[in-house]
């Protein structure tokens, strides 16, 4: 347990920071140094996720650059309201997986629990960005539902804590769901995947290090960086913290057309990665939610960038090139 402190009673460095994040794109490009007439598709009303960029996230981005691979990821456009054939607000298929209070069950001796609705930093590719979040209801009654199904069920083996982002629960909320979860004796891994230690870095407090480090669990933070230009000083002493404290680091990526679609770019990721003490995990092909299908980068074109990646670095910074296909029993590998 993290202890109690007047500390408690402040508002925590990571929040601040978000509390500063961008959320009125005309502000973003200004300062970018870019005007709305440079990126003519753009959308300052989205109908759906609007937009919200930590400003150290932004401090990264290339000013002049309309193509800037972070701003890209980030940055609302009118092509977003296209419906296109295939891309659905369900393209995963959460809703079958749905065991009741925010579980998810898909794959075998493992679960998911949605800890919060709430992230950090809203990607304009995301999967659940569609996701009823409201009608989870609210957290304490659900959390400790959830936990009763965990505890009920001894396949269970490992729990992922996912959401919107865990990362997002403050330490002390967090280490008591955590207490709670090395209660259930069948449970022996806990996984939390987490995009805060690269667009937030300051979410990784001693507190937090401190907690994961203390376990009984050998816990497994699987991040989420797509491109190397995310993973700046910051976010490298973050990360380096985690592995201080006996944290596993992986990460997954999302291959994205116009933002890693190269074989340079994926390269770079990969070693900056290393430099950071994590490694690829995997390279997801786009999810085919409503109003991200400009990102999408073909299989075939996605195959011939493995193959080149492959040629340039070892094999343990090639990350797994896969596909969630509703109703599999696992990740599809993509190979040829």
């Amino acid at each position: 347990m993290v202890p109690r402190s007047s500390a408690a009673c402040q508002t925590p460095a990571w929040r601040q920071d978000l509390l500063e994040a961008y959320r009125d794109a005309d502000d973003l490009l200004a300062k970018l140094c870019l005007t709305r007439r440079e990126i003519p598709d753009l959308d300052c009303d989205p109908p759906v996720l609007r937009m919200l960029v930590p400003r150290g996230f932004a401090d990264l981005m290339k000013p002049r650059d309309p193509h800037d691979p972070l701003l890209r990821q980030v940055l609302p456009l009118a092509s977003e309201r296209c419906r296109i054939a295939g891309f659905s607000q369900d393209p995963v298929d959460d809703e079958s997986a749905n065991r009741g209070d925010g579980l998810l069950r898909k794959y075998e001796g493992r679960a998911l629990m949605l800890v919060t609705g709430a992230c950090a930093i809203h990607c304009r590719y995301c999967f659940r960005r569609h996701f009823p979040y409201s009608a989870l209801g609210a957290a304490g009654p659900r959390t400790s539902a959830a936990l009763a199904r965990i505890a009920a069920d001894r396949q269970i083996t490992e729990l992922i804590l996912s959401g919107g982002d865990p990362l997002m629960v403050d330490d002390q909320p967090l280490a008591e769901l955590v207490e709670r979860l090395e209660g259930i004796a069948h449970l022996k891994g806990l996984r939390i995947h987490s995009r805060l230690p690269v667009v937030l870095p300051r979410r990784v407090t001693r507190d937090l290090c401190d907690l994961l480090g203390a376990s009984r669990f050998k816990v497994l933070v699987v991040i989420h960086a797509n491109h190397p230009d995310e993973l700046g000083g910051a976010a490298e002493t973050a990360l380096l913290r985690l592995r201080g404290a006996g944290v596993h680091l992986l990460n997954q990526s999302v291959l994205l057309r116009g933002i890693n679609d190269t074989a340079e770019i994926l390269r770079a990721l990969s070693e900056r990665l290393f430099d950071c003490g994590t490694l690829p995990y995997y390279l997801h092909q786009l999810d085919p939610v409503e109003g991200a299908a400009h990102f999408e980068v073909s299989d075939a074109y996605a195959l011939q960038l493995m193959h080149a990646l492959r040629s340039q670095v070892p094999g343990y910074l090639v990350p797994r090139l896969v596909r969630e296909i509703p109703g599999a029993d696992s990740k599809i590998p993509l190979l040829g």
